[in-house]
């Protein structure tokens, strides 16, 4: 046939009424992501601005008092390339109760900072009193301090001495860097151990470990 047919411009289709519901839902969801990302990463805490205040390292009455403060003996130990690792610590104490929560006391150049700083789960190992001469395969640990002892894996695989007083799994949530030591706190999501009287330590001197 030879004639010419003039077309009608084509309408868009009709927006189904739930087409702006769905937006709204796909843009809360995407926020809701975004905000449990964030939440996951591990916070640094800034320092309290506050007048600089002199005080001496080498006072006796602040060591003496110091010293006076009583704290466990704990292994803090994480996962990393496959090993496990580890260092000995005294100042760690809980910081939470909903959630519940630890803190621990890092000296700045362990290598456990750089882990949290990966995001690597950590736990803490509550020495028994029974447990006092492992300080010494921890405190300068070997190739494997955890070697020849009984270990308990916990759900992320971390190693947690298994006769130990407690242990408690956790993720750092935030860190706070103030002096030659960091305070890392942590949530816990785990816990377990055998429950038995804990060592307790106490110095002479309360600015030397």
């Amino acid at each position: 046939m030879g004639g010419a047919f003039a077309s009608a411009p084509l309408k868009p289709p009709a927006k189904s009424p739930h087409h702006g519901r769905r937006r709204k839902l796909e843009k809360l969801r995407t926020r809701q992501v975004s905000k449990t990302a964030r939440a996951a990463r591990v916070t640094h805490m800034q320092p309290i601005s506050q007048p600089a205040i002199t005080s001496s390292a080498d006072d006796p009455a602040i060591a003496s008092a110091l010293g006076r403060i009583p704290s466990g003996l704990f292994v803090v130990s994480w996962r990393e390339s496959g090993a496990d690792r580890s260092m000995l610590a005294s100042w760690v104490m809980q910081a939470g109760f909903a959630p519940p929560l630890v803190s621990v006391a890092v000296a700045a150049n362990r290598d456990l900072l750089a882990a949290i700083d990966r995001e690597v789960t950590f736990v803490v190992s509550v020495l028994a009193d029974s447990q006092r001469p492992l300080l010494a395969r921890f405190g300068k640990p070997s190739a494997d301090p955890f070697a020849g002892l009984e270990v308990h894996r916990t759900p992320s695989e971390t190693a947690a001495l298994a006769d130990a007083a407690a242990w408690l799994e956790c993720r750092a949530v935030a860190r706070a860097t103030h002096g030659d030591h960091v305070i890392v706190l942590g949530e816990v999501l785990s816990a377990g151990g055998a429950g038995s009287e804990p060592l307790t330590h106490v110095r002479k001197n309360g600015l030397r470990y």
